[in-house]
């Protein structure tokens, strides 16, 4: 069933002035309608009571997607917690169900002053990973939110309720904003009209919002979601936080994703296991046929073997932006070898511009007790982590005619599943945009990786939707996501903050530079010449 949370119309609802739900009542002493005021009063917001107490609410409902049987959590999260907040800025919301799964609904909103305008959309999730409960630090608790200094410990605070919660009380700072100050452009003009012609309380542009509820759960239905409901969520530009800074110094763009495909390694020569002493030499072992299958494939420091599973060459731009990254050292942070992977990379490039297939399970005889004897089957849980340009679409043709040129037959390839790799070109004009308004608000340079070394459901957005993607993460590598003892930073959620109220009013500003992106995502680009 669909449920409607709406105005019931296409234009926005009025903004609520009250000074107890203004972001920006403190600072009716200077003038509001500026880019500098507007930013600093969502970092305040972020270092207050009532974002604690906000946060603290959404951290409590307990959106497990893993866990069967919460679909009334994921639910009342939307209908309680997104739907009202996105009312009081002029959304009108539906509550959809999710085409794969009863418990896993999403949310759609929409807030539209002009369809004639450009669009830009918005995504975060409401779920989170398995709480679990007991592996908590003393003293904290995975549903109640806590501060320790800079920390704001909690289940979801990082990943991901702490970040499209900042997202949407930036905006809200940006709409404010412009409503004092177009209601100071009344009391001294006929109209509130700026000097381009726009109504100085517009925005200028239209906003929609995607909430799902199943990103933990590998973003279930998402894609077939996108695909029905595409005409709903259509729009120029795609805009989210998720994942982490690539340093929690680091303000960090990102703009998508590597992709990963998982798949398993099978050699299943007989039932039970015969002892290595009176069958030795006579029986084939499938544990020994199982490590040349995998030394067919990647050899023993990590390269790969298999030239179809290689990238081709990324394109000079992706070279250019991974070449500035910076070289980052966290504390408790495994030490790097440089010795292992492709030969010649740097570190950025074997993360952020080339594959890697990796081993993450063995399973062959009984370790534990471990006997005399040939096991009779054996299997490798195998992953292949991937940029754009590889091929995949025929993996497992692919790495069964490898084996059987290499002389190893009986290997059986099980495909499990494949999340794509997508990537928009660093040079788009709507990263630069992206760059510069970081550069404005907070003076410093943002670390701009062509793709995550990790996956995310990024292909939904660029090649469903066909939109060019800007994420700009709100957290850091040590945040402890999907981990005991998830915390954001405050800190970085007041800059989050306030970088995407700048955000908010640099489109309004400059919306040829965000909404007319000179570079095609690449992955479209790659699609389309086939």
């Amino acid at each position: 069933m669909t449920s409607e949370h709406s105005t019931d119309r296409g234009e926005a609802a009025p903004l609520p002035h009250s000074s107890s739900e203004s972001l920006t009542a403190d600072h009716d002493e200077v003038p509001i309608a500026d880019r500098a005021t507007a930013t600093r009063a969502a970092g305040a917001f972020v270092r207050s009571q009532a974002f604690f107490d906000l946060l603290a609410s959404r951290v409590a409902r307990r959106t497990e997607s893993q866990t069967a049987g919460n679909g009334d959590a994921a639910h009342a999260y939307l209908a309680e917690e997104i739907v009202p907040e996105l009312f009081a800025l002029g959304f009108a919301s539906t509550i959809h169900d999710n085409p794969e799964s009863d418990e896993h609904p999403l949310l759609i909103a929409a807030r539209i002053e002009d369809p004639s305008l450009p669009t830009v959309l918005l995504y975060g999730h409401g779920d989170v990973q398995f709480a679990h409960d007991s592996q908590w630090a003393e003293g904290l608790d995975p549903w109640v939110l806590s501060r320790d200094g800079d920390r704001l410990y909690g289940r979801g605070s990082a990943d991901n309720k702490g970040q499209h919660t900042v997202n949407s009380l930036a905006l809200r700072t940006v709409l404010e904003s412009l409503a004092e100050g177009s209601s100071e452009t009344d009391s001294l003009h006929d109209d509130s009209r700026d000097t381009d012609g726009l109504d100085a309380s517009n925005l200028g542009y239209n906003v929609k919002i995607l909430i799902e509820t199943a990103e933990e759960a590998g973003s279930l239905g998402l894609k077939s979601f996108a695909a029905a409901h595409r005409a709903e969520l259509d729009a120029d530009l795609f805009l989210a936080s998720d994942g982490p800074r690539i340093a929690a110094e680091y303000p960090t763009l990102f703009l998508g994703s590597r992709g990963a495909l998982n798949f398993r390694l099978v050699v299943h020569d007989r039932d039970g296991d015969h002892h290595s002493g009176n069958w030795g030499g006579k029986l084939r072992n499938p544990a020994t046929v199982l490590a040349s299958a995998i030394n067919s494939l990647v050899d023993g420091n990590g390269v790969i073997r298999i030239p179809a599973l290689r990238p081709e060459d990324p394109p000079a731009s992706v070279l250019e932006a991974v070449a500035k990254l910076p070289e980052v050292v966290e504390a408790g942070s495994p030490e790097v070898d440089p010795d292992w992977g492709e030969p010649g990379l740097t570190s950025a490039e074997k993360v952020f511009a080339f594959n890697v297939v990796e081993v993450l399970a063995l399973d062959a005889g009984n370790p534990v007790q471990v006997v005399n004897a040939i096991p009779g089957s054996a299997t490798a849980h195998m992953q292949l982590r991937f940029v754009v340009g590889t091929e995949v679409d025929d993996f497992e043709n692919t790495v069964r005619a490898r084996l059987e040129g290499q002389g190893i037959h009986g290997v059986d390839v099980v495909f499990e599943h494949c999340m794509p790799a997508t990537r928009l070109d660093p040079n788009a004009r709507v990263v630069a945009a992206a760059a510069e308004s970081i550069r404005t608000t907070t003076g410093l340079d943002a670390a701009i990786e062509p793709n995550l070394g990790g996956t995310i459901p990024n292909d939904v957005f660029a090649e469903v939707l066909g939109l060019p993607t800007v994420w700009v993460p709100h957290s850091y590598p040590g945040c402890n996501q999907h981990a005991p003892d998830e915390h954001a930073l405050t800190s970085i959620l007041q800059q989050g903050a306030e970088i995407m109220a700048g955000m908010f009013w640099d489109m309004r500003q400059n919306p040829d530079d965000w909404f007319t992106s000179t570079v095609t995502p690449r992955s479209l680009k790659d699609s389309s010449a086939g």
